[in-house]
């Protein structure tokens, strides 16, 4: 993790090329795929079995993927067979899709089992920013905030922060984990299938497309067991309120341009919106009817002087974390800007390392609740702190975007 953006995602100094207008970048299939998964082994990357999720039923009770489905699979080259059997390990660049539509994520039913789940990694493993990286900022930056101590959650977790969980996902090095946040959905009161995390991991950004397997799992290890507990745990434990796939994701067009694996370049746009749908099926619930509850975005929170304290939830990963449990930091957030022309960010004190990326920041709005105000996106190379985007108009139009596309459905 470069010293700025966690999964952990840590990128500070980051280029100033960005569009004026909020240019979305969309990806996904309007219909979620099903491909069953038989006999998935601890951490296993293959599955066999056949299709068994489309928009029709067949006669059997089965679900079948329609041809269109199919043909739109075909024009990116990918053979629905081939792909269930682990041709989404092909990283080839070629092959690595980027733009917007490009981004398709068919279910492999029981990939995510508990080992797997288990032993994702922090996407931004050895990596972090430099606090050299940012001498050169022209924007205002607050002085280093004192270090905050992570401090666990009680659980159960879906007493304590029912809306929060992991977002598990396959990368080229392997199999990766963020933390992420179930949203409301303007479209759909009361019932969303909104998951808000990082940009990043979701999407690699400028040198790399989108990431496979995207899964969201809310109150990941409800009971907070440790690694050894977990380990012939079954998947009801791990995942007690099921594994949600992702049918839909959208990023802004200024990470995918300028976002990277290290430094904050990408920073102050690194965020994303999740449309998920169950694996199992949830017997007609949304995931906010399945979990109890969503938070409302804040589009417009006061300037970062204005805040008085911020809460960032996750689950880090790195040392001396092991990923398998819920923290969080509170702390009155000061400024840090990355690059002079885009937004300065929400920066706070907290120990949470690599895996918290993608994580909820909370403030309570001028109702008196709380809403989302931003994601951890980037931390430095020691841990201390967490930097997170302010949301704008820019993060507006993704969630919007999203919301807009599920509307009628």
């Amino acid at each position: 993790m470069r010293s700025i953006r966690p999964p952990f995602a840590a990128r500070p100094g980051g280029s100033a090329r960005r569009r004026t207008s909020p240019v979305l970048a969309a990806v996904g299939l309007a219909a979620a795929l099903a491909l069953t998964a038989t006999g998935c082994g601890s951490g296993s990357d293959t599955a066999s079995g056949e299709p068994t999720a489309s928009a029709s039923q067949a006669g059997d009770g089965k679900i079948q993927i329609p041809d269109d489905i199919k043909n739109k699979l075909k024009e990116h080259g990918i053979d629905v067979d081939n792909w269930k059997k682990g041709a989404w390990k092909n990283w080839d660049k070629d092959e690595w899709l980027r733009q917007a539509d490009d981004f398709i994520n068919p279910i492999i039913k029981g990939l995510w089992n508990p080992d797997r789940m288990r032993g994702a990694d922090d996407p931004d493993k050895d990596k972090g920013v430099d606090e050299n990286d940012l001498s050169g900022d022209q924007g205002v930056t607050d002085p280093e905030p004192a270090p905050v101590t992570a401090q666990a959650v009680k659980t159960s977790y879906h007493s304590s922060v029912p809306v929060a969980g992991k977002v598990f996902f396959d990368a080229p090095e392997g199999t990766m984990v963020c933390s992420a946040t179930v949203v409301e959905d303007p479209a759909h009161p009361g019932k969303s299938n909104l998951v808000w995390t990082a940009g990043h991991c979701v999407h690699a950004g400028k040198k790399g497309g989108w990431y496979r397997n995207i899964a969201f799992v809310p109150s990941y290890n409800d009971q907070g067991r440790t690694e050894a507990q977990l380990q012939n745990a079954p998947r009801e434990e791990v995942a007690p309120y099921g594994v949600w796939w992702s049918d839909w994701a959208q990023t802004s067009d200024q990470w995918i341009e300028q976002g990277g694996s290290t430094g904050g370049q990408g920073a102050s746009y690194d965020y994303a919106v999740l449309h998920v749908t169950p694996e199992k099926g949830s017997g007609g619930k949304s995931l906010e009817e399945t979990v109890g509850s969503a938070l409302p975005v804040n589009f417009n929170a006061p300037a970062v002087p204005k805040v008085s304290s911020i809460t960032a939830t996750g689950y880090p990963a790195a040392a001396p974390f092991d990923g398998q449990k819920m923290y969080q930091c509170t702390d009155k957030p000061g400024r840090l800007s990355v690059a002079q022309a885009d937004p300065t960010m929400y920066r706070i004190g907290c120990t949470m390392t690599g895996g918290s990326s993608g994580g909820g920041w909370v403030a309570t709005g001028s109702d008196g609740k709380p809403a989302l105000v931003s994601n951890t996106s980037i931390g430095p190379v020691k841990f201390g702190w967490l930097a997170g985007p302010r949301l704008g108009d820019v993060a507006k139009g993704v969630y919007d975007s999203v919301s807009k596309k599920f509307a009628g459905r």
